[in-house]
């Protein structure tokens, strides 16, 4: 059997004709045909029953040689030998894609640069910058996308454990932690360099601040104690107040915090809800939350309804601060008590559906405040402004008629000439005979 396959194989077909190895052979060794080209693994070993090989014209025997070498008829088409390490090439691109984007919890970033934004249009008033904001948005995306790949980096055995985390890159191995953490070190300094470069040092020091705060502190924090969660909260307060902070040129007052406290109160009842339905995976995972010491759930679910309630007030300071309008007054205290009214039916009865219907009031809280205080501040600052510039312009007005009447007066009482300018009394004779005599004056 052995020799039919050796003897079925001993001719080989390439561009229709009939190659024995030998030839082959020979072709790799050529200078004029590299085996990059022309690679003898890639070539199939099938018979040639159409063709002869006493036919030299289809063998491709170069006239005249007596040595029997063998000339191919025509070359390969680079693209087509390619085609193999561009398709490698463009899978391994979409494979590392795929890592970095879930090493970098992408749509966390993104609800991160949306908080970011939201705080930069506040900070700017009417007069939006739209290439500051675009700069700002791009920082503060790279500096969180590094502060999440650092923390999936130090919790590599915590994930491993979880059902929900371990298919993430670094668990399943699917990436190396070299790699995840040149990828950190790598964004999270081209972000805050941008940040430094682009808008000011307080929006740099903002987001440096976060990223320690974020990696360094809350992270292995989660393993050692429930307060974790309260300093995830500031993690996640700070985003705005960068915005803020890179708008109005470092500039930080009361109205800058209203958003960064909505952040922060908002964050408890949100975590809480996730940290309740997945408090079994997070104890596989070895983290310190508080829904594992409370049995029952009321005690997790009034920690979530005692900060919705301190979300009440944020419209109305808002609108006492003159930062919004009456409407988002209104508005934003709906919304906070629709929230509230999830949080407490959760403490009424503490279930995981409760608990499930909460972290989606939870979801939807977030987007539309941020989305009615942008509506509302943008309509009342342009108010402000176009009454203030119509008074400015007003007052512009009386200002140049005193100068203008200060001037008449001036110029009627001669004190631009030191003397003042005396009142003809009359005339010897009528005007305009040159040689009458000129009008006498009263002396002074």
């Amino acid at each position: 059997m052995w020799r039919n396959s050796a003897s079925r194989s001993s001719k080989l077909i390439w561009n229709g004709y009939a190659l024995s190895p030998s030839s082959l052979s020979t072709l790799r060794s050529s200078r004029s045909v590299p085996n990059s080209v022309f690679p003898l693994s890639s070539v199939p070993a099938v018979a040639s029953p159409s063709h002869s090989p006493s036919d030299p014209s289809k063998l491709g025997f170069l006239p005249g040689r007596s040595d029997g070498i063998r000339a191919l008829s025509s070359v390969p088409s680079p693209a087509a030998v390619d085609i193999p390490s561009l398709t490698y090439g463009v899978q391994l691109a979409r494979h590392y894609g795929q890592c970095f984007w879930e090493l970098s919890k992408a749509r966390l970033s993104m609800l991160v640069v949306a908080t970011s934004g939201t705080g930069y249009v506040l900070g700017s008033g009417s007069a939006v910058d739209f290439a500051g904001l675009c700069w700002t948005c791009a920082g503060t995306m790279m500096v969180a996308a590094s502060a999440n790949s650092l923390n999936q980096v130090f919790e590599i055995k915590n994930d491993a454990l979880m059902k929900r985390t371990r298919n993430r890159p670094l668990p399943s191995g699917r990436m190396s932690v070299p790699q995840a953490v040149a990828f950190a070190s790598s964004v999270g300094l081209a972000g805050t360099a941008m940040l430094a470069c682009k808008t000011n040092m307080m929006a740099a020091g903002l987001a440096a601040s976060n990223l320690v705060l974020y990696a360094f502190v809350y992270t292995p924090l989660k393993q050692i104690h429930p307060v974790n969660t309260w300093v995830g909260a500031v993690v996640g307060a700070i985003p705005p107040l960068l915005g803020w902070a890179a708008a109005s040129g470092g500039q930080i007052s009361l109205n800058s915090m209203i958003l960064p406290a909505a952040l922060y109160f908002w964050q408890i009842p949100h975590f809480m809800a996730l940290a309740y339905m997945c408090r079994h995976d997070y104890a596989a995972g070895g983290y310190k939350m508080l829904s594992l010491a409370d049995t029952s759930g009321r005690r997790t679910a009034m920690v979530a309804l005692r900060n919705c309630i301190y979300m009440v007030p944020l419209g109305f300071m808002a609108y006492e601060l003159g930062m919004a309008s009456g409407w988002f007054c209104l508005e934003s205290s709906v919304l906070t008590l629709a929230i509230a009214a999830s949080a407490f039916s959760f403490y009424r009865e503490p279930t995981t559906e409760k608990a499930r219907k909460m972290f989606h009031a939870s979801l939807l809280y977030l987007p539309i405040f941020m989305a009615g205080i942008l509506l509302h501040r943008q309509t009342e600052m342009s108010t402000d402004e176009l009454s203030s510039s119509m008074s400015a312009e007003v007052e512009d007005r009386e200002d140049e008629r005193s100068r203008s009447h200060a001037k008449k007066k001036e110029l009627l009482d001669g004190s631009n000439f030191g003397t003042r300018v005396r009142a003809p009394v009359a005339y010897a004779s009528v005007a305009p005979f040159p040689f009458l005599p000129a009008p006498s004056y009263v002396s002074s």
